[in-house]
Order: C-alpha cells, then structure tokens, then sequence
C-alpha cells in the first residue's frame, strides 16, 4: 500500500514540525561534506541554530555552478564506499553536475517515485513502459525502480525505435507509459504510418509526462490521441530525479512531498521569497538524503506555489506546472518570452500538427523572429487562400501573446528536425554575432 494517509494529509503545523526536525538532521548531514562544512564554518551555521523554518534563509543558496566548482567529491557527506551509484546530469552549457546515492537514498527515492504513481492510479497489476532514457540520466532508472516497488510489472523499453515501442505496447497489454511530451506527440505519427490507434487497440491508461516543459495544451492533445490520462511530473537529478513533485487525480498543480523536500519559490533577481500564486524561482532543499544533501539548490524553474489546498485532501503544498527556466527565457525586441507560450498558443489550434521549431536572427542589427509549424497535410491541397489565413490567424495570436509580431512559415508535416529525446525548439543565431 502506498497511500500514506498519516503522512500525505498531516495538518499543517504536524508538517512543519515534522520538517524542522529534518532539516536540522539534514543541515548535520551536509556539515559533513567540505563544501558545506566550510561553508556553515564562515556562516556560523549549525542544527542547533535553526529554530525555525525562517531560519532556512541562514543557508546561503547553491547553483548548479556551485556544484561545478566542488565537482566531484564537494559535496559528498559519506565516505565513498558508502556510494552505491551516481547520476549526472546534462553537460552541453559546461562541466556535467553528479549527485551521489546511497542504497538509503535510493530505497527512499524509489518509494517516492512510488507514492506518487499510486497517487495517479497506477496498482501492482499495471503493466509499465519505461520509455525513457536509461544511463546517467536520472528519469528511466527513478520510475524504474519506483514502479518496482510499487510492485507493478515493467518494460525497460528505454527511449527511441517508436515502431516497436508500439509493438511491446500491443503485446504486452501495457497499461502506463512513461514518455517525453514531445515525442509522445511524435508518436502519434507512427500509429498512424502502422495503422494502430491507441484509443482503440491499446489497452493504455495513464501516460506520466515529464522532462520538459509543456502546456495544458499540450497534456490535451496526448490524452486525446491516447485515450488515457496524462499526469505530469516533475523532478530534476539534483533532488534525486522524478518523485520530487506529482499530480495527483485533480490534475491541478504538482504536490511537493514536504516530507521530503521544502519548497521555497524567490524572485531570481532579489531572491526574495514572493507571495503565493507569484511566479518565481523553485528552490529546494532536500531533507532525507544520505550521499548528498543539498540546501536551498536553485533551480532556474519558473513556478508559483498554489494558496489553497488541493480537492484530493492532500495537504503537501503544490506548485504549478513549469513554465520555463530563467535560462530559457528568450529576450526578442526587449521583451522576455518563454517557447512554452509559443507551444501553448499553437497547440491551442485545430490545424497545428505536432512539431513547431523558433528561430531567431539578427537582421540590420534587429532581433528578427521567425516560428516555422507543421501544419495538416489537407492544409497544402487546392485553395492556398485557406493557408494564408491560418498564417494570418496563428501570426495575430503569437503577437497577442508575445506582444512581438513573429513572421509565422507554415510547413508540410515531418518537414521539420524530429528528436525522440527532448525536442529542440529554438535555434538562436543571434549568438554568433557575439
């Protein structure tokens, strides 16, 4: 059974006490790392010091540029063979960042991971596919090992050769997928090309979607064409992985598990804390980890944490679904943008197909935009007046959007880049300009 009623619906107070206690034995446990142990030296930090949940903001905040500079051992807070495995995560801006897991870590992760399939409906007779990527990345391994635990039966199909993820789909009776929400749009493609339509000749229930950022638009358009619910997570390696924030059935707003984790959401400027329903920056600061606990972790993503409590009766607080990375964001003509605003305008539209790309240059010294859409095939035959106007249209609701007039391109399908990892939405060749 992994509904925790006693922990998933403690009163608030119970829950911020329960919390306290943690982060004191989490501050004791980082102390042991050189990093933090020289850190709470020059800071005067130590347990005995926190007294309350405010005295978090004692702790200065980490970036994953923190952790580059103590890359590797910095931040480790046991002895190495005490490590039974390590993640890391992306390199391509600069020096890859690695997390360290004890088999504690792990049996905690996975009963997180765990929890937070249960609490979307997922039972020991499921049948999952695992069709994420398996390796240093955190996201194939943190569902495999939690749907384990769960005590389902699961598919190590890994990402990519879409045709015969779709075969292991129709022989195996899978019931849970797990799957990047771009290429769960890609996918469509192939049932179509095999003849299967998944409503129909699957027997899928629920898909979770992660990895990346995506719009309700987007979570819509994977439930129409798959017949299940899609539930998005959320994690990210440095907090273990996926398990760290999950929907439940309301499917309004991810749940943090706070006794796990605390969820501060500052202004990335000031890096004060702001008022619930503001946007700001998710920090996090890890509560029960072993190998390495880390403390108010930024992590460049763009939430807000909802005011009221969730209809489900759960009382760990949500947040919302990422709207993007204070590193993503795309200044265009002086005006801050995120793709995710693109994505939800163009999904919005019946004749939108399932791949869109942006492209920024500069010409004459001005930011120029332009976003190229895969569009319906029936879009292309006979009267291109019809083609025009949808241009028109998608081109009106991007500047409402964006208040920038992007130049809109409409495409044939499988005309643009396809990926079946994350998809690549923005080439930016403004930079070679320096």
């Amino acid at each position: 059974m992994f509904w925790d009623k006693d922990t998933e619906t403690l009163d608030r107070n119970s829950l911020h006490n329960l919390q306290l206690q943690l982060l004191r034995k989490s501050v004791e446990q980082a102390g042991k790392s050189p990093c933090y142990g020289k850190m709470f030296r020059s800071e005067g930090i130590s347990p005995e010091k926190i007294k309350s949940l405010d005295d978090i903001r004692r702790i200065p905040f980490i970036t994953k540029d923190t952790l580059r500079e103590n890359y590797p051992y910095g931040f480790l807070a046991v002895p190495k063979e005490k490590i039974v495995r390590m993640h890391s995560s992306s390199g391509t801006t600069g020096r890859a960042t690695v997390i360290f897991h004890t088999a504690q870590d792990i049996n905690e992760w996975a009963g997180l991971v765990a929890r937070c399939m249960y609490m979307a409906g997922v039972r020991e007779h499921d049948i999952f596919q695992n069709m994420m990527g398996y390796g240093l990345f955190t996201g194939g391994l943190g569902f495999h090992y939690g749907a384990e635990k769960l005590g389902a039966m699961v598919i190590p199909s890994g990402a990519g050769n879409s045709r015969r993820q779709i075969m292991l789909m129709q022989e195996f009776d899978t019931t849970v997928i797990h799957i990047i929400p771009s290429y769960a749009l890609h996918l469509i493609e192939t049932f179509r090309e095999v003849g299967v339509d998944p409503r129909k000749d699957l027997k899928l229930k629920i898909a979770f979607i992660g990895a990346e950022p995506h719009t309700e638009e987007t979570r819509l358009r994977i439930e129409a064409a798959y017949g299940v619910k899609a539930y998005n997570s959320y994690g990210l390696s440095e907090m273990n992985g996926p398990g760290v924030a999950f929907e439940c059935q309301q499917q309004s707003g991810l749940h943090v598990w706070e006794d796990s984790y605390i969820v501060e959401v500052v202004d990335p400027k000031t890096l004060e804390p702001v008022q619930d329903g503001q946007e700001g920056e998710a920090v996090f600061t890890s509560l029960k980890r072993e190998g390495m606990p880390l403390l108010r972790y930024r992590t460049r993503d763009i939430v807000y944490r909802y005011p009221d409590p969730c209809p489900c009766g759960r009382t760990h607080r949500r947040i919302s679904r990422i709207k993007g990375r204070t590193d993503d964001m795309l200044i265009v003509k002086g005006v801050n943008m995120f793709p995710i605003q693109i994505e939800k305008t163009l999904m919005a539209i019946p004749e939108v197909g399932t791949n869109f790309l942006i492209l920024l240059d500069t010409v004459d010294d001005n930011d120029f935009m332009t976003v190229r859409v895969e569009v319906s095939a029936e879009m292309f035959r006979g009267d291109m007046k019809g083609l025009e106007k949808l241009r028109k249209m998608m081109a009106d609701e991007l500047r409402s959007e964006l208040l920038v007039t992007p130049r809109v391109e409409l495409v044939e399908p499988d005309t643009l880049p396809k990926t079946e990892g994350k998809a690549v939405r923005v080439i930016d060749n403004r930079k070679q300009w320096g």
